[in-house]
């Protein structure tokens, strides 16, 4: 049996296997009934460790083992499968977040601040910088600096980026504006954001931008993320920022906002 290694890659993201289990039970599929040395000739897969893989998909659900010697498998109905593997990454997911949940206030955690604390003391300001790869790492960055904000946030972006950060960046403007952060955003208002520039009216200031095509946040004159790509010409995937920690540089940033705000 021949499976293309392009559904086998899927199948490991969809119900996170690894390369072994995914061959194995893409055999068992195909037989319904099997021994592990006949599944194991058939994936391709060496015979020393089908016995484990095996035991580790029925632990998750994929297959069960047949009463009787020989030892032999049998394959779950897929459709069962998914409901199972669901059920196991949700009851998961809520276990991992309650751990994490722990965390907060506990000693574990002042002994990490405190980990963090000495160590950024060590570090010259001028090495506080890093590359953002990925929108997802853009935006989480995004919010861990709006989180910290003291006093202002400035946001320069395209069209599409602002309903992004409207939708993605609401709960923490909203927290930040009610600190008394002084929230500012220039974008292009079209028919399609303009509800959304309405809804956000009461969190921030914004101005219709058509003139300058840039894309950046700063952030109490001391922080800054620039994206270095065109968003209508790259994957969300492939968005690339650059995040400094530079008061000269940012003060910059902020006075050409500043003339931009003001129409000079």
């Amino acid at each position: 049996m021949i499976v293309k290694d392009e559904l086998l890659g899927t199948l490991r993201r969809h119900f996170d296997l690894n390369l072994y289990e995914v061959k194995l039970w893409t055999a068992l599929l195909s037989r319904g009934v099997s021994t592990a040395g006949e599944l194991s000739d058939i994936a391709d897969v060496p015979r020393s460790r089908s016995y484990d893989v095996l035991e580790s998909l029925e632990k998750k659900g994929f297959v069960v083992m047949k009463l009787g010697k020989p030892i032999k498998y049998i394959a779950i109905p897929p459709t069962e499968v998914v409901d199972r593997v669901r059920k196991n990454m949700n009851v998961q997911a809520a276990e991992k977040v309650k751990r994490l949940e722990s965390v907060k206030g506990s000693p574990l955690m002042n002994e990490l601040n405190t980990l963090h604390t000495q160590g950024i003391a060590l570090v010259d300001p001028a090495e506080m910088s890093g590359c953002l790869r990925g929108r997802n790492n853009v935006y989480n960055h995004l919010d861990l600096l709006i989180k910290d904000a003291k006093k202002s946030v400035n946001i320069m972006t395209s069209d599409t980026g602002f309903m992004r950060k409207a939708e993605g960046l609401r709960p923490t403007l909203e927290k930040a504006k009610k600190r008394g952060v002084s929230i500012r955003i220039s974008a292009p208002i079209t028919k399609q954001n303009k509800k959304i520039a309405d809804s956000l009216k009461g969190v921030a200031q914004i101005k219709h931008n058509e003139k300058i095509r840039s894309r950046f946040v700063t952030v109490d004159s001391k922080d800054m993320v620039f994206m270095t790509l065109d968003d209508k010409e790259v994957h969300p995937s492939y968005d690339l920022g650059v995040w400094v920690k530079t008061p000269y540089f940012t003060t910059a940033m902020d006075h050409m906002f500043d003339s931009h705000w003001k129409g000079k």
